[in-house]
C-alpha cells in the first residue's frame, strides 16, 4: 500500500511530499504533482527529516531512571539524602543515578555512614552521573562480601573499578523480569517520541549482563529498532551486532578512573585506571577482524587512547591494514585525543561514538572537565571538527542515562562547543546523529532519496510530531500536541 505524506518541509530539499510503499521511500517532490496513493497524512508544514539515531545507550538503567530516584536535578548532598530518605522502608534495592559532587557548594558526595543513616536497612545503590562510581549502602554491600577486598574498594566513600562492578552486578540480579521490561519499553517508547528509530545498546557483563541484553533484543513492537554491542572479548550473546561498545579500557574523568599519563589536577595521587593493553585490545581486534565483526572499545583518557592506537598498530601487523580498516572497528567517547592519534585512527577506517552533551554538561573552564584536569587540558576534549578533518566518521548519541535523551540538544552541542574550533557546522553535526548512527553499525540510513528506507520524524519546532521506521509509525503525538491530520 502508498501512502503519502503531503504539506511538509522536507529537509535538504525542495520538495513538499513523499510516497512510502513497502518500507520504503518511493517518489519525492512537489506535492501538486503527487502519485495517486492510499492513506494521505497532511503534515500541515510541518519538518520532515531522516530519523534521529542514539549509537550509545543502555536502556535498562534509562528506563530506569524514570521509576527510580533521578538525582540529576540534585543540587547539594542533603538533596541526595532527602530522596533516599522518602523512599527507603523497604528489602528491595533502591536504585538511583545522577549524583555529580561537582556541581555541589562543598563539592563531595555522601559519605557511607551518611547514606547509611538516611537508608537504615534499605540497601541503596546510587550510580554518579558517569556511572564509573556508586554510593553502596551497608544493607548493600553486605549482600556482596566480594566488593570490600576488590581493587576501587572505599572505606566510606564511593566505589569505582572491581569494587564497582561487584556491586553493579548485585543491584543488576535484583531485577525483576518484569520490572526490567517495562524499563526497557519506556525507554524505547520514550526515545521514539525524541524522534528516535533506532539506538546501539552498549551492553556487556559489567554493565546489566546477559539476560538483560537478550530480553532487550528480544522485544518486538512498533518501537525503535536495537542494534545491540557487547562489551566483551570471547564469546557475544545471540544478536550481537559486534563485540564492541563498552568493552572498558579505561573509566571516565568525573569518577576519577578515566587513564591519564598524567595525574588529575585535583588528586595528584592517581592517574587513572587502565583496564586493558596494547596487546590485549590487539587480540580483539585481531579476533573480531578474522570472524568479520565490528570489535570497538569505551576509551576516554590520553593514556588509554595511546593504548589503543598501539593496539592497532600491532594488530595491522597480523592482519594488515586492508582488513582492520574494512571491518570498521570503533571506538566510543573517545574524548582525549590528539591530532596524529586521529590520523592513524583514521587510516583503519574506525567510526568515533561520540556525545556531545558531554561537553555542554561538564565543558567551560568552570565544569568538571577543568577541575578533574585544569584548564589548558580540558580545552581540548572532544574535539569534533578535528576528529571530522582527520578522517573519523562520527556517531552521535546520549550514552543514557548519563545524558538525556534530547537529540536536537545533542546537535546544538556539537555547534556551539564550549571550546572555540572543536564544533562542528549544524549540517555535519545533525548527519552525525542520523547518517553517522547507520554508519557506524555498518548499514546505510539517514538520507530522504527514492530508494532509501523510509525512515524519519516530523517536527513542528522541536516537538517531535511522529516518527516513522522503515515505513512504520513508531511513534504520533497526542491530539494536545500535534496538528496533523490523516484522511
Amino acid at each position: 500500500m502508498r501512502t503519502l505524506f503531503t504539506g511538509a518541509r522536507i529537509h535538504g530539499t525542495t520538495a513538499t511530499a513523499l510516497t512510502v510503499e513497502d518500507g520504503v521511500l518511493t517518489w519525492l517532490g512537489d506535492a501538486s504533482a503527487a502519485p495517486q496513493a492510499g492513506p494521505t497524512v497532511e503534515l500541515g508544514g510541518a519538518h520532515l527529516a531522516p530519523a534521529f539515531v542514539d549509537a550509545h545507550v543502555h536502556a535498562t538503567s534509562a528506563g530506569l531512571l524514570r521509576t527510580g530516584l533521578d538525582l540529576t536535578k540534585a543540587e547539594s548532598r542533603e538533596d541526595v539524602l532527602d530522596a533516599v530518605r522518602d523512599r527507603a522502608g523497604t528489602d528491595e534495592v533502591l536504585w538511583g543515578h545522577g549524583w555529580d559532587e561537582t556541581r555541589w557548594p562543598d563539592n563531595r558526595p555522601p559519605t557511607r555512614t551518611e547514606l547509611d543513616a538516611a537508608a537504615g536497612t534499605t540497601p541503596v545503590y546510587l550510580s554518579r552521573i558517569d556511572v564509573h562510581s556508586a554510593l553502596a549502602s551497608t544493607a548493600l554491600l553486605d549482600r556482596v562480601p566480594a566488593a570490600r577486598t576488590a581493587p576501587g574498594w572505599s572505606d566510606d566513600g564511593p566505589l569505582t573499578r572491581d569494587a564497582h562492578h561487584h556491586v553493579r552486578r548485585q543491584f543488576g540480579d535484583s531485577i525483576t523480569p518484569e520490572q526490567r521490561h517495562a524499563a526497557q519499553l519506556s525507554f524505547l517508547t520514550h526515545a521514539a517520541s525524541r524522534g528516535i528509530a533506532c539506538v546501539h545498546e552498549c551492553g556487556g557483563p559489567d554493565i546489566t549482563g546477559a539476560q538483560d541484553f537478550a530480553d532487550l533484543l528480544a522485544i518486538r513492537g512498533n518501537l525503535p529498532r536495537v542494534i545491540g554491542y557487547w562489551g566483551a572479548a570471547g564469546d557475544a550473546p545471540a544478536g550481537a551486532r559486534g563485540k564492541a561498545g563498552d568493552f572498558f579500557v579505561d573509566g571516565a574523568f568525573g569518577s576519577r578512573t578515566a587513564a591519564l599519563t598524567r595525574p588529575y589536577t585535583d588528586a595528584p595521587h592517581t592517574s587513572g585506571a587502565r583496564y586493558l593493553d596494547a596487546e590485549q585490545i590487539a587480540a580483539h581486534l585481531v579476533a573480531c577482524t578474522e570472524q568479520g565483526v565490528q570489535a570497538g572499545f569505551h576509551v576516554i583518557g590520553d593514556a588509554a587512547v595511546a593504548e589503543v592506537v598501539a593496539g592497532f598498530q600491532l594488530a595491522e601487523k597480523v592482519v594488515g591494514e586492508q582488513a582492520l580498516a574494512s571491518t570498521r572497528h570503533r571506538l566510543e567517547h573517545l574524548e582525549m585525543i590528539t591530532v596524529e592519534q586521529a590520523a592513524e585512527l583514521a587510516r583503519f577506517r574506525v567510526v568515533a561514538s561520540v556525545q556531545p552533551l558531554f561537553d555542554a554538561t561538564w565543558g567551560g573552564p568552570a565544569g568538571m572537565y577543568a577541575q578533574r584536569l585544569g584548564p589548558d587540558r580540558a580545552a581540548g576534549l572532544n574535539p569534533f571538527a578535528m576528529l571530522v578533518a582527520q578522517g573519523l566518521t562520527l556517531a552521535f548519541g546520549s550514552d543514557a542515562p548519563v545524558t538525556p535523551v534530547d537529540p536536537w540538544a545533542t546537535v546544538d552541542a556539537a555547534v556551539d562547543h564550549r571550546t572555540p574550533g572543536s564544533g562542528l557546522g549544524r549540517e555535519a553535526a545533525f548527519a552525525a546523529h542520523t547518517a553517522g548512527g547507520w554508519a557506524a553499525a555498518g548499514e546505510q540510513g539517514g538520507t530522504l532519496e527514492v530508494g532509501a528506507p523510509a525512515t524519519f520524524a516530523v517536527w513542528r519546532d522541536r516537538t517531535c510530531l511522529r516518527t516513522v521506521l522503515d515505513g512504520t509509525t513508531i511513534y504520533v503525538a497526542s491530539e494536545a500536541t500535534r496538528s496533523t491530520e490523516v484522511r
